[in-house]
């Protein structure tokens, strides 16, 4: 499960700082991998991170 976390949580940071890089260079396809990225952080890597924590804390 830690893994899991731990690698959603990079995929999550490389989509959104790779659509951060786009929008500075002013590229196509930066507002879906921003909106992507905040969208995969949202849904999958903090309940996942929240599921791990409150597991280990009970």
């Amino acid at each position: 499960m830690k893994r899991t976390v731990y690698l959603f949580a990079f995929i999550t940071c490389f989509i959104l700082s790779t659509g951060i890089m786009f929008k500075m260079m002013h590229w196509p396809g930066a507002n879906i991998l921003i909106f992507s990225g905040f969208l995969l952080l949202n849904l999958v890597t903090m309940p996942m991170y929240f599921y791990h924590k409150y597991k280990a804390a009970v």
